[in-house]
């Protein structure tokens, strides 16, 4: 199954392959129109300003999934948390256990680095993903709503 699957963390010269990921996911989930990112900007963001990781998980030397995440901090809990942004696993890789696979290794870092959750959003229509994250034990949120200011509203009310 996944015995000779490995991890490994992407390096600068990996922000082509991390925004082919990206554009991959981005398909499946019916939004390529609204993928703006590139390479300059993943290599400025990820690897120089050191806002965002990304793992790969390999098969035979070849990416067939990753993971950007970053960490956000939860004042309750008094500590970070890892927030994950995206999980992706290219389709002809699919339910060969890579993607729990991934989260296993995501959450040991987690762990390993003191983080108190763990946490990521789905979309709604995405019911095998939904499946997926509850057959691991995660638990949806009820009482939040997610929110957003992006765009023309950020810069705008950045004015006021």
């Amino acid at each position: 199954m996944n015995d000779d699957l490995t991890f490994r963390f992407a390096n600068e010269s990996d922000s082509g392959i991390i925004l082919d990921f990206i554009k991959e996911l981005a398909i499946y989930e019916n939004m390529l129109n609204e993928v703006i990112a590139t390479e300059e900007l993943l290599r400025e963001w990820i690897f120089e300003k050191k806002k965002a990781e990304v793992l790969f998980a390999m098969l035979d030397g070849r990416e067939i999934g990753f993971a950007l995440y970053f960490y956000h901090f939860s004042t309750f809990l008094g500590r970070a948390g890892i927030y994950l942004e995206d999980l992706f696993v290219l389709p002809q890789y699919r339910n060969r256990g890579y993607g729990k696979a991934i989260f296993v290794h995501l959450a040991g870092i987690a762990v390993d680095r003191g983080c108190g959750r763990l946490e990521w959003w789905c979309l709604d229509w995405n019911r095998p993903s939904i499946d997926f994250y509850l057959s691991l034990g995660a638990k949806p949120m009820e009482d939040w709503t997610v929110y957003r200011i992006a765009g023309d509203d950020l810069k705008n009310i950045a004015k006021k």
